[in-house]
């Protein structure tokens, strides 16, 4: 059974369709990097499959008990967000919140789950550090230890190299990946760098307001699609 299936999906605001005709599945340990010019409907799917934008027709389905509040999800960040007062030991530990119920703390079983993730991460030694304090690649993996919190199945990237030098961009990249493989979780990124995309990723989705692509990696690259948006280059 898949762990996640758009049928025949749309998405509008205010009755203007942003994005049609979405067909997809994905079985779980399946690595999809979306992919698509600024416009395309990517933060408009993102929205989507988080719960946070009902369809406007179709559907979006999810199997292997996954719900949308137990995706794992990796924003892009603002400014804002990357000067927030807290330690990395809180930061991570929020990602608890949605499995709290209708229990007031964390119990040690979130705060173990929290250090565990923090040293898959290799950054157990900045747990009292505060988080505006660190540089871009380490809070990275700071939000990448607090999306593993909140889920067990499927994480959602938004961009997550975004900003880093290309050192801390290939650890990003390498960490999500053994992330995929040694923990079997379901991948979707969302990313404007097809060479890295389909280095990385099973599955490829292109949008421009509709679907132009769904295939493997393999299928992609030796398609015409592929070639016109990196303007007659081969991947």
């Amino acid at each position: 059974m898949a762990i996640l299936e758009c049928k025949n999906l749309c998405l509008a605001y205010d009755g203007k369709m942003v994005l049609e005709g979405v067909n997809f599945s994905l079985q779980a340990g399946n690595y999809l990097c979306v992919v698509g010019e600024n416009g395309s409907g990517k933060s408009t799917l993102i929205k989507g499959l988080l719960g946070l934008k009902a369809p406007d027709s179709g559907s979006i389905l999810y199997g292997e008990g996954l719900k949308s509040t137990e995706i794992g999800y990796l924003p892009q960040q603002t400014q804002l967000q990357r000067d927030f007062p807290a330690s990395v030991g809180e930061v991570v530990l929020s990602g608890c919140l949605n499995s709290l119920g209708g229990r007031l703390h964390y119990n040690a079983a979130d705060k173990a789950l929290a250090r565990m993730n923090m040293e898959r991460m290799g950054i157990e030694d900045l747990a009292k550090q505060s988080y505006q304090a660190l540089s871009g690649g380490q809070q990275q993996r700071v939000l990448l230890a607090r999306a593993l919190c909140a889920t067990k199945k499927m994480l959602l990237l938004d961009e997550p190299v975004t900003g880093l030098d290309p050192i801390a961009t290939g650890e990003m990249y390498n960490l999500i990946k053994l992330v995929n493989l040694c923990d079997d979780i379901t991948v979707i990124m969302v990313s404007h760098d097809i060479h890295e995309a389909v280095r990385y990723a099973t599955h490829i989705l292109h949008l421009g307001q509709r679907q132009l692509f769904f295939g493997t990696a393999a299928e992609y690259r030796e398609s015409d699609l592929a070639r016109r948006f990196l303007g007659g280059n081969r991947i």
